[in-house]
């Protein structure tokens, strides 16, 4: 019987420190990411062994990645920001009334009861975070924060350019195919006003106004705008500019409110913010980033093209390492601005590749160590979602914890990303319109520049020669000699 997402909330606030610990909640596809103020106050063997808790993943010195897997994830984290808020509310109500009386028998408010925290402690926990947390690291994280909460959108209108295509190709239901490539292509037309409002939203600015200034990339009316001699086109530079155009307004927001009097900051911080960034946007940071996103989509073409399948090979091969870690959502961007270029990702196929090795690799522990019920138990409960392209269940329940099964996942996934690689140095390139699922989950969002059925035919042969390689290299060479005895046995 599953446990009830409120359940599971009260677990694992209760070994993270306590609702009063956590100072953030947020969630991806599988993992709920909590910010905490004390990291020492953190049970991570105590989470690990929680019913329903996948893993744990250290995301620097004050945040941590609990793995709870898709579906559930969202129903555990609105429960979570449920207790969260409960005690913060208590929290400043108790503070309210405690400064009152303070400031009533003394004169002055003071810090009342464990609030104050040492000069010193708060110091050095300063300094390990800094030191943990490095700035490439940190980067990545907060960019992957931009885009993460944009994949359920991206999914879902993939999904249905996918439906539309074949419904156009196959000459069904004319009438309503108009219909479906709107409601498909609209968010993706406007996926840049959403991107600076999350920028704005993560870097501390105010989300609408990094919105509005985003907004200024694909308004219609840019190009009657010139720059650099060269006339500019709407979309120009793609999410990758709409991202710079609400960092500078960000920037400029909080320059502004540092320096304007109180009484014209209403008035004066947005129309500056606006006027500043955009004018910046439409005569320089339109026209970078459009070099930029044209740079990765020839880039990754002549990869493909020219080193198809060494390329496949250190993709696949690699991608596993970057889950294991909460770093792959940093791809994202570069997925985005492909699909914008092309109509689809032809990364994203490659990448995928990691879970079929995964997959292989489970099913290798499954047959060789026949006597251990716990975690055949564990194999079969996480297998459907590897097979969805879930692959977290099977990283921190099976493949991780035993150490080479985890290798020779990684090489299951590099000889699918070889195999579709090879094919692109064919000409037959194969694509998904959105970015979010994989495994047999891809398949409704394949495209390429031959056929549906040459597409799906070598993302197909690739999963294969993941699973079986995957499952080989685990078989012979995956378990440690004692534990071959053993299933031998």
């Amino acid at each position: 019987m599953r446990n009830d997402p409120a359940s599971i909330a009260a677990a694992v606030l209760a070994r993270v420190g306590g609702p009063a610990n956590v100072t953030s909640v947020a969630h991806c596809m599988t993992r709920l990411r909590l910010g905490v103020a004390d990291p020492a106050a953190v049970d991570g063997e105590g989470l690990r062994g929680l019913p329903g808790v996948l893993g744990v993943v250290a995301d620097g010195e004050s945040s941590l990645q609990v793995v709870l897997g898709p579906g559930v994830v969202v129903e555990v984290t609105a429960a979570v920001r449920i207790q969260v808020d409960e005690v913060a509310e208590v929290a400043e109500a108790h503070a309210v009334t405690a400064t009152a009386a303070t400031t009533a028998t003394t004169g002055t408010a003071q810090p009342v009861g464990d609030l104050p925290v040492d000069a010193a402690g708060r110091q050095l926990k300063e300094q390990l975070r800094q030191r943990n947390a490095t700035p490439f690291k940190t980067a990545l994280r907060r960019v992957a924060a931009v885009f993460v909460p944009l994949i359920p959108a991206l999914i879902g209108c993939g999904i249905l350019a996918g439906i539309n295509g074949l419904l156009v190709n196959a000459g069904w239901l004319p009438g309503l195919t108009p219909a479906l490539a709107a409601v498909a292509s609209a968010f993706m037309a406007l996926i840049a006003v959403f991107v600076g409002y999350n920028t704005a939203k993560e870097f501390g600015g105010t989300p609408v106004l990094g919105g509005a200034v985003a907004a200024v990339v694909v308004y219609p009316g840019v190009a009657k705008v010139t720059a650099f001699g060269v006339q500019l086109a709407p979309g120009q530079g793609g999410v990758l500019g709409a991202l710079a155009a609400a960092l500078l307004a960000t920037r400029v927001e909080k320059w502004c409110r540092g320096r304007v009097p109180g009484a014209l900051d209403v008035l004066l911080t947005p129309t500056v913010t606006v006027l500043v960034s955009g004018l910046v946007t439409l005569y320089g940071l339109m026209y970078a980033a459009g070099v930029v996103a044209s740079a990765i989509g020839t880039a990754a073409n002549w990869l493909l093209a020219t080193t198809g399948a060494l390329a496949g090979l250190v993709l696949g091969g690699l991608f596993l390492p970057l889950v294991m870690l909460g770093l792959h959502q940093a791809l994202i961007p570069i997925h985005a601005t492909l699909i914008e270029q092309q109509g689809y990702t032809v990364l994203l196929p490659l990448l995928a590749m990691a879970g079929a090795g995964q997959v292989g690799a489970a099913l290798a522990v499954y047959v060789r160590l026949r006597h251990d019920v716990s975690l055949r138990t564990t194999i079969r409960s996480a297998l459907p979602a590897g097979l969805l392209g879930v692959g977290e269940p099977l990283i921190y329940g099976v493949s991780l914890p035993l150490g080479r099964p985890f290798v020779t996942a990684c090489a299951g996934g590099a000889a699918g990303g070889a195999f579709i690689g090879f094919f692109a140095m064919l000409g037959d390139k194969v694509g998904a319109t959105a970015i979010g699922p994989s495994g047999w989950a891809l398949f409704p969002l394949l495209a390429g520049n031959r056929s549906p059925g040459m597409t799906a035919a070598v993302y197909g042969g690739g999963l294969l020669t993941g699973y079986a390689v995957g499952f080989a290299a685990t078989y012979f060479f995956g378990l440690p000699r004692g534990s071959r005895a053993a299933a031998s046995a």
